[in-house]
């Protein structure tokens, strides 16, 4: 795989900003993660910026000072941008060159002169709005939680939960960029055709089956020529950082439309994702190997195969979802946590994902997003979307409000929270991704 434990890395290392020494803080010394913020108040534009604690550290005013060189200075001129775009075109060498440059003057014994001018642009992160940060062009949402692609199969096809491709492709499809939405974002309630009577026509109108889906994200570093497709380990180096997705579905709609082309209407009306990156460098202490195959399931094609891919292609991640309605918080009662998963259990390893994506030649371009599609695991509290959790609705879910859910009402917030946790190493997180369901926007 590409990156190595370094110093970076290091728990005992701690920062002179308090807030990242804290316990439980997803943004420690040892993360680093990028993203785009907006100063509240201000009439600046879009600025990239770095958690660091409860701080976010504006790479554009650092740069001002001339606290970077070399490798390092080339990232953060590209950090001038107000998108993460630039930073991802150029590649694992500058992205690590940053990182370093970033935890020597964030570290508790940097020189005096050195924190005297990065403390200058640091800002209280309650004073941003965090932004998308990418320009995305192209979204691609896979399908690659067996244990997911199980039980829905089930649901269905009882008799045959799993397609013949499966074990063979990861299976996804192209989703619609242009309305994925930075968490917070409010999200509509989507209309579409249903129909719930095979010996009625459709009808049109608000879904009432609305949904969440737990993924994670990871955005594309300096993409592929079209035409030129990109080995595993190739394949691998592409990954800027990892993100939380939440790809919103409408359950109904998507019932009615789905066959024979797969989702569309059900999928495009929103999708949020979580506003830092963390990058695939902070990442290097959680690796896991690939996902176990059970016995008697075929290996992967040779282009979907490396040894290091087997060895550490997996990511040691946990994914939690959290549910608040609009009574629990008229209540004064905290969010109800639905579900626990981790991401090392997805049937292909992300570096599979993207080198099949670009294995007939597709090209793959900077900030472009893929995603892993619903992170479930084996038992009924990993079950990534209400559609598991409630078996299509047929048991739905009690609230200590008194109340019930079998899909998503108005008023409804979702919350996802995802972080990475091992002995030997500083846990980290990849922070919340969050969304409300609303009748108009």
């Amino acid at each position: 795989m590409t990156y190595t434990i370094n110093e970076t890395h290091d728990p005992n290392v701690v920062s002179w900003v308090d807030s990242a020494n804290q316990a439980g803080t997803d943004f420690p010394l040892q993360n680093l993660p990028f993203g785009v913020f907006r100063r509240l108040g201000s009439s600046e534009g879009p600025r990239v910026g770095v958690a660091i604690g409860d701080r976010v550290l504006d790479i554009a005013g650092c740069e001002g000072e001339g606290l970077f060189a070399t490798a390092a200075s080339t990232a953060a001129l590209a950090c001038l941008s107000d998108t993460l775009n630039d930073l991802m075109a150029l590649g694992p060498e500058h992205w690590s060159a940053m990182r370093r440059r970033l935890h020597e003057v964030l570290r508790s014994d940097v020189a005096g002169e050195d924190r005297e001018r990065v403390s200058r642009h640091l800002v209280a992160a309650e004073e941003v709005e965090m932004l998308l940060p990418a320009a995305v062009g192209d979204y691609t949402d896979f399908y690659a939680s067996i244990y997911h692609a199980t039980n829905v199969g089930s649901m269905f096809r009882p008799d045959n939960p799993l397609l013949p491709n499966y074990k063979y492709v990861p299976i996804g499809y192209h989703g619609r960029a242009s309305s994925i939405v930075p968490s917070g974002a409010p999200v509509k309630r989507p209309s579409g055709q249903t129909r719930d009577n095979d010996k009625e026509p459709p009808s049109f109108g608000p879904s009432k089956r609305l949904d969440y889906e737990a993924e994670v994200g990871f955005f594309i570093g300096t993409g592929n020529m079209l035409g030129t497709p990109l080995s595993l380990d190739e394949a691998c180096r592409q990954i800027f950082g990892y993100c939380l997705v939440n790809d919103w579905s409408a359950r109904d709609i998507q019932t009615w439309e789905y066959q024979p082309l797969g989702p569309f209407l059900a999928k495009n009306f929103a999708t949020s994702v979580s506003p830092w990156v963390v990058t695939s460098e902070a990442l290097a202490p959680f690796r896991a190997g690939a996902f176990k195959r059970a016995e008697g399931d075929p290996a992967p094609l040779a282009y979907l195969r490396s040894d290091s891919d087997q060895r550490e292609g997996g990511l040691d991640l946990n994914i939690e979802v959290y549910l608040s309605t609009r009574k629990m918080r008229d209540s004064g009662l905290t969010e109800l946590r639905l579900s626990s998963a981790n991401f090392r259990d997805m049937y292909w390893t992300s570096a599979q994902m993207v080198a099949h994506h670009a294995s007939n030649g597709c090209n793959l371009r900077p900030g472009d997003l893929l995603a892993s599609g619903t992170v479930s695991g084996n038992s009924k509290d990993a079950r990534g979307c209400l559609l598991e959790l409630t078996w299509k609705g047929t048991e739905p879910i009690a609230l200590p409000t008194g109340e019930t859910r079998r899909f998503l009402e108005d008023g409804d917030e979702v919350t996802m929270r995802g972080f990475c946790e091992r002995e030997g190493f500083k846990r980290i997180g990849l922070g919340e991704c969050r969304g409300m369901i609303c009748n108009l926007i």
